[in-house]
C-alpha cells in the first residue's frame, strides 16, 4: 500500500516532466518540417520570405529564407522589413476605433460629414460601411483604366476622392459585402479631418509609439529603413525588381512596412488592449451582418474565417514586389505571420495561398493533404459550368491534365483541384473541398462545395 501512494504521489511530477520534454521535441519537428516545407516551394513564390509562428506566447519559429536582395545576393534575416501591403488596414481600423472610444466620431456617422465634397448618392454611407466593405463605393484601381501608370503617380487625396465620387455605387450601401481599397482610402481621409494630423503622423504616435513599434514605418522611397528588403515580379519565370508604386494611391489602404517581430508586437498591444478596450476590440473580429441578415466574412480590419477547422482573424497583403499573411487562431492561441518579397503575374500568386495554408496545417499540428494521380480522360466529366444561383457559379475546366476550380465574382481566382478519391478534391489556396455529384447513371449533375464548415450545392447547367 504505501508503494502504491507513493507511486500516486510522484506520478503528476513525471507527468509534468514528460510534457516539458515533449513540447520541446514538439517544436522541433514543426520546425524540420516547417524547413522542409517552405524550402521546397519558395521557388515558385518570392526570391525571399520571413516566417513567424508564436504558440501560447511563446516563439517556436522565425526564420528568414532565400535573398533580401537578389543582385547583391544577400541573405533574407527574419527580422527584415517588407511592404506588408493590405495588413495596412488593421492599423487604419484600430485609428478610427480610437476616434470612436474619444467620441471624435461614431461608426453610425456619415462618412460625408467629415469628407463633404463626396456628394450623397441617395444613401447614408456610414464610417461603420466603410470599415466593413458594405459601402458600395468602387474600388480606386478603376481609376487606372483612364490614366496609364496611374500607380506611379503622386495624387494629391482630394483628387482621388473627387475621381472616386464621380462614379455610381456598386450596391445599396449595408446589402453587400464587397472588397474596395477605397473604403479604407476615405477612412484615412477620415483619421486627418478628425484629428488634425496627417495618416502618417497619426499612426506614428497613436500606433506606433503605444505599440512599441520600432520596425514599422509609412513607406518612402527616399527614407533609409534599416532591413528593408527588396521586392520582385516574376515574368515567365525570371524574378525582376518590381517597378515603381506611389503610396499616395494606396495611402491608408496599404502603404506601410514592417516585420514579423513587430506584427507580433503589434498582435500582443491589440490583445494586451493597449490600444482600444476589449469590447472595442472585439467587435472588430465580429463578422459583419448584412441587410438580409447574412453575415459576412469581414469584421473592422480583419477577415473572421474558419481555416483547418479552426476559427482564424487573420488579413493577407499583396502590393507591388510584396505578398503578406497575418493569421491568428484564437482558440489555440497560435499567430503566423510570413512575408514574401515578391508579387507575380500569371497566376503565381496562388502558390503564395497554397504555402501559407499548409503553413497553417502545421502549425495547427495536422497533416498536409496528399493528392493522388488520376488520368486526365477520367477528369473530362467533370468539366462544365455549375450554378448555386443566379448570381453564383462555379466554372470547372481541364487544362493541362489538371482540373481548374474558378467561382464566379471573384470569389475564388482560376486554381488547381486536387484528388482525393474519384469523386472528391480539394483546393490548395484556401481550406476548400469540392465534391461531385453523380446520378443512377454515373453523370455528373452537381458539385458540393465545402468551405468554412458551410456547404453549398450548385447543379451542372453546361
Amino acid at each position: 500500500m504505501r508503494h502504491c501512494t507513493i507511486s500516486f504521489l510522484f506520478a503528476p511530477l513525471l507527468f509534468i516532466g514528460h510534457l516539458c520534454f515533449a513540447q520541446p521535441a514538439q517544436d522541433g519537428q514543426l520546425a524540420r518540417d516547417l524547413d522542409q516545407l517552405i524550402a521546397g516551394r519558395l521557388a515558385d513564390i518570392a526570391p525571399g520570405c520571413a516566417v513567424l509562428v508564436t504558440k501560447k506566447g511563446r516563439t517556436v519559429y522565425k526564420k528568414g529564407f532565400g535573398y533580401a536582395n537578389l543582385e547583391l545576393r544577400v541573405p533574407t534575416k527574419p527580422d527584415m522589413v517588407f511592404r506588408i501591403g493590405s495588413v495596412t488596414k488593421q492599423y487604419t481600423a484600430i485609428a478610427i476605433l480610437q476616434l470612436v472610444e474619444q467620441g471624435k466620431i461614431a461608426l453610425r456617422d456619415s462618412f460625408q460629414k467629415f469628407i463633404p465634397s463626396f456628394p450623397y448618392k441617395g444613401h447614408t454611407i456610414t464610417i461603420e460601411n466603410l470599415l466593413t466593405h458594405t459601402s458600395g463605393v468602387v474600388d480606386y484601381e478603376v481609376l487606372d483604366a483612364h490614366i496609364p501608370n496611374a500607380i506611379r503617380i503622386e495624387f494629391p487625396a482630394k483628387y482621388v476622392v473627387d475621381s472616386l465620387a464621380n462614379y455610381p455605387l456598386e450596391f445599396t450601401p449595408g446589402a453587400k459585402y464587397h472588397y474596395s481599397n477605397s473604403n479604407y482610402f476615405l477612412l484615412g481621409q477620415i483619421i486627418e479631418a478628425v484629428s488634425g494630423k496627417s495618416y502618417q503622423e497619426y499612426l506614428q504616435e497613436n500606433i506606433f509609439q503605444k505599440a512599441g513599434l520600432k520596425n514599422t514605418y509609412y513607406d518612402s522611397p527616399t527614407q533609409l529603413i534599416p532591413n528593408r528588403v527588396n521586392g520582385y515580379t516574376k515574368y515567365d519565370g525570371v524574378f525582376q525588381n518590381a517597378g515603381y508604386i506611389s503610396m499616395s494611391l494606396v495611402y491608408s489602404a496599404g502603404a506601410l512596412l514592417s516585420n514579423t517581430e513587430d506584427l507580433y508586437k503589434w498582435h500582443q498591444a491589440l490583445y494586451s488592449y493597449k490600444l482600444v478596450k476589449k469590447e472595442t476590440l472585439e467587435k472588430a473580429f465580429t463578422p459583419f451582418k448584412l441587410a438580409d441578415g447574412r453575415l459576412s466574412e469581414y469584421g473592422y480590419g480583419w477577415f473572421i474565417r474558419m481555416r483547418n477547422n479552426a476559427q482564424s482573424i487573420e488579413h493577407s497583403g499583396g502590393i507591388d514586389g510584396f505578398q503578406s499573411d497575418e493569421i491568428y487562431f484564437p482558440e489555440q492561441d497560435i499567430f503566423i505571420a510570413t512575408l514574401y518579397n515578391s508579387l507575380n503575374d500569371g497566376g503565381n500568386d496562388l502558390s503564395f495561398m497554397a504555402l501559407d495554408n499548409d503553413i497553417c496545417l502545421l502549425a495547427l499540428g495536422q497533416k498536409l493533404k496528399k493528392a493522388i494521380q488520376v488520368d486526365s480522360k477520367d477528369l473530362a466529366e467533370f468539366v462544365g459550368v455549375y450554378e448555386s444561383d443566379p448570381e453564383h457559379s462555379a466554372t470547372i475546366t481541364l487544362e493541362n491534365g489538371q482540373l481548374q476550380f474558378e467561382a464566379s465574382g471573384g470569389g475564388v481566382p482560376k486554381s488547381p483541384l486536387f484528388s482525393k478519391s474519384e469523386n472528391n478534391f480539394f483546393l490548395k489556396i484556401i481550406d476548400a473541398d469540392i465534391e461531385f455529384v453523380r446520378d443512377k447513371d454515373r453523370k455528373v449533375t452537381e458539385l458540393i462545395v465545402t468551405f468554412q464548415g458551410q456547404k453549398q450545392v450548385a447543379k451542372k447547367v453546361k
